[in-house]
């Protein structure tokens, strides 16, 4: 249950995220919507240790604020396998430093938002 939380979790996180951001854009139905939170779940699982891993001294250098790019890149990663011309999940993004960037620290603020207020462990 705690899985299907999460994932309802997200999938409003970026749909807020897509709502909100200028440079966003999504035009795919509820169930892309899903999909896409699958994938920015599994990027976190698989992608994102690497990244931090990979770039640790300049996270430490940066007090952990590097992290926010490296939040910017997985979504980054996910867009790009949503393309008309991979997955076609309807979702687009017109620039990738601050669309992109902007629209990983909203999907961050509501996640951590959410969850602390529905208790998600």
């Amino acid at each position: 249950m705690n899985f299907v939380i999460k994932l309802a979790v997200t999938a409003l996180a970026v749909w807020i995220a897509f709502s909100v951001v200028p440079g966003l854009d999504w035009t795919g139905s509820f169930w892309n919507l899903v999909v896409v939170a699958l994938l920015i779940g599994l990027a976190n699982v698989i992608v994102k240790p690497l990244l931090v891993l990979l770039s640790l001294p300049v996270v430490i250098l940066t007090l952990g604020l590097f992290l926010l790019i490296t939040n910017a890149l997985v979504l980054q990663l996910v867009i790009w396998l949503s393309e008309p011309e991979r997955l076609d999940l309807g979702i687009t993004s017109t620039g990738f430093f601050w669309a992109t960037f902007l629209g990983a620290l909203v999907i961050s603020v509501v996640r951590f938002v959410v969850e602390r207020v529905v208790k998600v462990d």
